[in-house]
């Protein structure tokens, strides 16, 4: 299997602070991949690096081969992000929300936004102003927009935050048809989520990657059976 991902170093500071650590990590071609972590560990500040949307303060990184500091705008054509605040206009309806991303990437507004419409299930719900929405809907249309420019890698930062279980369980399905066929960053709190989703975890403390390896990895590491556990286990260690 092909790297889509390649972090060599990566090091990001903030005043005296430094949010991520030396971090060093392959991630697969179409696999999903949990980066898990306590607030302010660091999980966001790597996306933001990866995407292009903060300037690393050391080390690199390679999307599909193009580095994030010698090539920023091939790496953010590469990639885009659901990130946690909903990304969505809320006075406008679904499929205006729609076809605003896809006239500002240069697609064709309406055949792209009736694409989406049909792949996504968003018929009923065309016509509807997005702030009238239920929190899973906005959700779903986040992720659909962010697949409108055809990125090799989706980066979903707590994509189902707030979400109740049936519209968090609705939300899976959704990841998981896009399975093997996008790379796919998923940073969350639920360990649940990150077990059932997730080809590979990372367990990130404070900057540093603690450990990152399947399921059957982690377990044999640490001898807990449960991601929660495992989790635990890890992270009280490093305090």
């Amino acid at each position: 299997m092909n790297t889509a991902i390649r972090i060599k170093n990566l090091r990001k500071e903030f005043g005296a602070k430094t949010a991520v650590k030396g971090l060093n990590l392959e991630v697969r071609e179409g696999e999903i991949f949990a980066f898990l972590g306590v607030n302010g560990a660091g999980k966001t500040t790597t996306i933001r690096m990866l995407t292009g949307l903060s300037v690393p303060t050391a080390g690199d990184a390679e999307i599909m081969g193009h580095s994030i500091t010698k090539e920023p705008d091939t790496v953010k054509i590469l990639g885009n992000i659901s990130p946690q605040e909903t990304a969505v206009a809320p006075n406008l309806t679904v499929k205006e929300n729609l076809e605003f991303i896809a006239g500002i990437y240069g697609f064709d507004r309406a055949k792209t936004a009736e694409e989406m419409i049909a792949r996504f299930g968003f018929d009923e719900i065309r016509n509807e102003k997005v702030k009238t929405l239920s929190g899973g809907w906005q959700r779903k249309l986040s992720i659909a927009m962010a697949l409108i420019t055809e990125p090799k890698v989706l980066y979903l930062d707590e994509p189902t935050l707030g979400l109740d279980v049936l519209a968090r369980r609705e939300l899976w399905h959704v990841i998981e048809t896009l399975h093997h066929k996008i790379t796919i960053i998923l940073t969350t709190h639920y360990m649940e989520e990150a077990e059932e989703l997730s080809d590979r975890i990372a367990i990130m403390v404070r900057g540093d990657l603690i450990c990152a390896g399947t399921m059957e990895e982690l377990r044999r590491q640490t001898g807990k059976e449960k991601l929660e556990d495992i989790f635990v286990s890890i992270v009280e260690g490093i305090r």
